[in-house]
């Protein structure tokens, strides 16, 4: 898979080195001289250009990319470079850092965004997964199709313990992704059983997280929505 990257500061130096290592092509955009560190990531391709002009992206050749990683410190930048990938080149998955919570609202399909990181999201999500046994916390939002990143750790009273995945009447519209137990990431089966403490990752629309918490924890009933937003 190829990849640009506009912003090749610490995050975007950093996401680089760990599709290298998956095996994807990637190729490093910036217009500041000092963030060409080509010695940071000698596995990648370096361009220094202005990735908010449509010239730079055609030398960047995006026509070529499956994905866009718009990875700047700045919210402007990243939303022109996210708009620009998606109209102007069709590319498939175009993915915006957040830097600024208040300008979250922006980062959606209007301006060429599938998926919006916001660090302040992700790190409140995560603290919420730590602690929280039974409840359902939204990791992040898929922009395109409006569907969420899900996750629940099963209690032990849970009904579904002990049943097949095959054998759980999931709601529509939920796809069960992964399971990660004892530290081990499975790729669940029909037959996989469920077992008390499994965290499991869901793909889920909006309005089916409730009916997902109460299959899994009916006894929560004052659990009506999922602990992150």
């Amino acid at each position: 898979m190829r990849v640009v990257i506009a912003g090749a500061g610490a995050v975007g130096r950093s996401v680089a080195s760990e599709l290298l290592e998956n095996g994807h092509e990637v190729l490093l955009v910036d217009r500041d001289p000092k963030a060409i560190k080509a010695e940071a990531v000698p596995d990648a391709s370096w361009l220094l250009a202005d990735a908010c002009e449509l010239s730079s992206l055609e030398e960047a050749q995006l026509n070529r990319c499956q994905v866009v990683i718009a990875a700047s410190g700045d919210d402007k930048v990243n939303l022109v470079v996210s708009l620009l990938a998606k109209t102007e080149f069709g590319v498939p998955r175009v993915v915006a850092r957040v830097n600024h919570p208040k300008n979250e609202w922006m980062f959606n399909e209007s301006w060429g965004v599938d998926v919006a990181v916001s660090t302040p999201r992700i790190m409140a999500a995560l603290v919420e997964e730590a602690v929280a046994v039974g409840d359902l916390v939204r990791l992040f939002t898929f922009q395109q199709g409006d569907a969420n990143l899900v996750e629940l750790t099963l209690p032990e009273d849970s009904p579904s313990i002990g049943k097949r995945v095959q054998d759980v009447s999931w709601p529509a519209d939920v796809s069960l992704v992964t399971i990660v137990r004892e530290g081990r990431v499975l790729v669940p089966t029909g037959e996989t059983p469920l077992e008390g403490h499994d965290e499991l990752l869901f793909v889920s629309i909006p309005e089916r997280e409730h009916e997902l918490q109460e299959l899994l924890c009916p006894h929560d009933q004052a659990k009506t929505q999922p602990a992150s937003r």
